[in-house]
Order: C-alpha cells, then sequence, then structure tokens
C-alpha cells in the first residue's frame, strides 16, 4: 500500500469514527428533547388560562337561543350556523413550545440544542474527512448522500434558530430521523471509500447532486411541520367544539404552534427550496447531455424526480391560485415528499437505471 492510499484509508477510518461519534451525540440531543417534552408542562396559571380558553370556545360554538314575546305570542330565533373553520380563520394563539410553561422543561431543550450543535460540527467534520479519503465530492453512492442529506438537514434547522425563528419543536423529531437516517447508512448503505466510474467524474457532481441534498432537506422540514399541522388542526377542531382533552396528548398538542402557523411554516419552506428543485432536474439533464449524449431519456431517476416536481408544482400552484389551505393541501404536500423518497430509497434500490452505476 503506497504513502496516498495509506493517508486516504486513515481520512476514511476518521470520518467512520465521527460519524458514530455525531450519532452518540444525537442520541444524548434526542434524550434531551424527549425529557422537554416530558417535564414540560403547565404552570398553574397556563392551567386556568386553558381551561378559559376551552369556556370561551364552548361558548362561541353554541349557538343562541333568544326568546320575544309580543302579543302573547312566544317566537324562537333562528340560531346561528357554526360551520367549520379553516386553521387560518381561527383567532388562536400560537402555543409555547415544547417546555411549556415549564423551566426544567425550558432547561432540558436548551440541552438538547446544545447537544445537537456539538453533534452537527462532529457529523460535519465526518463528511469532510470522507471528502478527503475519496478525493471528490462526498455524496457519490447512497452512503454519502445520506450522511450528507442528515447534517444539511440539521445545518437548516440550527439556521433556524440563529435566526430566532421559532422552530425548536422540530428538535425532537429532526434527531430521530437523523438517527434513523445515519444507522441506516452505517448498517444498510455503507460503501467503503472508493473513485466512481469516469461518467461521474464531473462538476457537475458538485453542482447537481449538492442542490438535490439541500432540496431533500428543506422539504424534509416542511413534511415535519405538515404532519403537525395535520395533528394540530385535529386539536383545535376539538377545542373549538368543546370536545378536547385535558390529558397528556392535549397538552402536547397545546404546545405546538397554531395550526395556521404550522401551515405557513410548511407552505413557506416548500416555496423557497421549489426553484432549487428545478434548477436541480434542469442541472442533471445538463450533465446527463454530457455523459450520455442525450438530456432526457426517461430513466426511472428522471422519472421520479420529475414526478415529484409535478407534485410539487400542483401543491404550490393549488396554493396559489385555488386557494388551496389546510388539509387538502398538506395532504398533497405529504404526497409530494413521499415521491421524493421513493425517489431516493425505492428507486436507488429496487429499480435499475442508468443512475445505477454509482452503487448505492
Amino acid at each position: 500500500m503506497n504513502l496516498a492510499a495509506a493517508v486516504n484509508e486513515n481520512f476514511a477510518n476518521y470520518s467512520n469514527y465521527l460519524i458514530r461519534s455525531a450519532m452518540f451525540v444525537y442520541a444524548l440531543a434526542f434524550l434531551a428533547h424527549l425529557a422537554e417534552w416530558v417535564f414540560g408542562g403547565r404552570s398553574k396559571i397556563a392551567v386556568q388560562s386553558a381551561a378559559l380558553t376551552r369556556e370561551a370556545a364552548q361558548d362561541a360554538a353554541t349557538p343562541a337561543v333568544a326568546v320575544r314575546s309580543a302579543g302573547g305570542t312566544t317566537t324562537l330565533e333562528r340560531p346561528k350556523v357554526v360551520t367549520r373553520s379553516s386553521a387560518s380563520d381561527r383567532d388562536i394563539a400560537d402555543g409555547p413550545g415544547a417546555a411549556g410553561d415549564n423551566d426544567k422543561g425550558d432547561l432540558y431543550g436548551r440541552i438538547a440544542i446544545s447537544f445537537t450543535a456539538l453533534a452537527w460540527l462532529l457529523h460535519v467534520s465526518g463528511v469532510a474527512f470522507r471528502a478527503a479519503s475519496v478525493q471528490r465530492a462526498p455524496w457519490g453512492n447512497m452512503y454519502e448522500f445520506s450522511t450528507t442529506f442528515g447534517a444539511v438537514a440539521v445545518g437548516a434547522y440550527l439556521l433556524l434558530l440563529v435566526l430566532k425563528k421559532n422552530v425548536r419543536w422540530i428538535g425532537l423529531f429532526l434527531t430521530t430521523s437523523v438517527l434513523l437516517d445515519l444507522g441506516l447508512a452505517l448498517s444498510v448503505l455503507y460503501t467503503s471509500s472508493e473513485q466512481l466510474v469516469p461518467a461521474l467524474h464531473s462538476y457537475w457532481l458538485w453542482i447537481h447532486v449538492s442542490c438535490a441534498i439541500i432540496s431533500g432537506a428543506v422539504f424534509y422540514l416542511a413534511a415535519v411541520g405538515t404532519l403537525l399541522y395535520l395533528f394540530r388542526d385535529h386539536y383545535e377542531m376539538a377545542l373549538l367544539a368543546g370536545r378536547a382533552q385535558d390529558n397528556r396528548w392535549g397538552d402536547i398538542m397545546r404546545r405546538l404552534p397554531a395550526a395556521a402557523s404550522l401551515d405557513k411554516f410548511a407552505y413557506r419552506m416548500n416555496a423557497l427550496v421549489f426553484p432549487l428543485w428545478t434548477f436541480t432536474i434542469i442541472a442533471g439533464a445538463i450533465w446527463a447531455q454530457a455523459a450520455w449524449g442525450h438530456y432526457w431519456e426517461w430513466d426511472p431517476k428522471e422519472t421520479w424526480s420529475f414526478i415529484t416536481w409535478v407534485v410539487y408544482a400542483g401543491y404550490l400552484h393549488a396554493r396559489a391560485t385555488a386557494g388551496w389551505k389546510g388539509r387538502k393541501a398538506a395532504y398533497l404536500a405529504l404526497v409530494a415528499f413521499a415521491c421524493f423518497l421513493f425517489n431516493y430509497y425505492g428507486v436507488n434500490i429496487f429499480v435499475t437505471g442508468k443512475h445505477s452505476y454509482a452503487g448505492v
């Protein structure tokens, strides 16, 4: 083994060590976020406030019936018809966050953020050492793509926190999924450091795949917001109808942002990154022409990338023109993200195409 090969192997070992270390610290962040949700709760003032909110909601949901007497004749006024409102029509404030009104829960949340930031630094360092070991962009196969994807998703989350956005509620779900992502990458998708086939040696590897990773990471954050929106919307409807239960599940739902805020967050994330996803497909077509001599051949990866683009475009178009908000738009957004996941895992593992030569 020559000196260069030995150095590359050492870099690969450092990368694996750093990724595993990041997983350990992410696990600590997960436990801290879990403690934030479990021990975070409501103070006595918050309990009284919630009770007043439920009473006010019940009074608003109950149509008043008035009795008038005129000349010995009693008539009843027709009650107002109460219709289901959309999330944007409700005057419901955002919840206090995962920690609720509990100082102990807030402390656990701050510890979780510190662990997440430390884990992210280890994670990014592991990706950088992988790049040094292969002497190219560190996303030439599914293992490298997965590890980089997780790092970008956590980086986007931390950036939102730095920008003072109220997104700490994502932390538990993000650390859970990143642990699953890295665990799957190390146990199933792992590929030793090696060079790619000549067709992939192009600067388009840096451009096309990096854009795909960033797009997928932001789509993921939007999908988490969309899924939580569906739960929070159900809770708010029960609250307005006087059916909300004051149990642990109700307390968790109460701490989330309002359904309208979650819906807006998911929409803005999807709208923000959709142009980048569009550019990803265009860059892929340009790279395909340089590598294969054709811009588009309906390869499975190309086909599902286009399907994903169409569904996200339909979602954004429906929001902008047809006024789709709420559950219909949320379901469509989740279908779009499911297409993205299938394009990555399903097509790469189960479908054979021109992209298969990159291996898992």
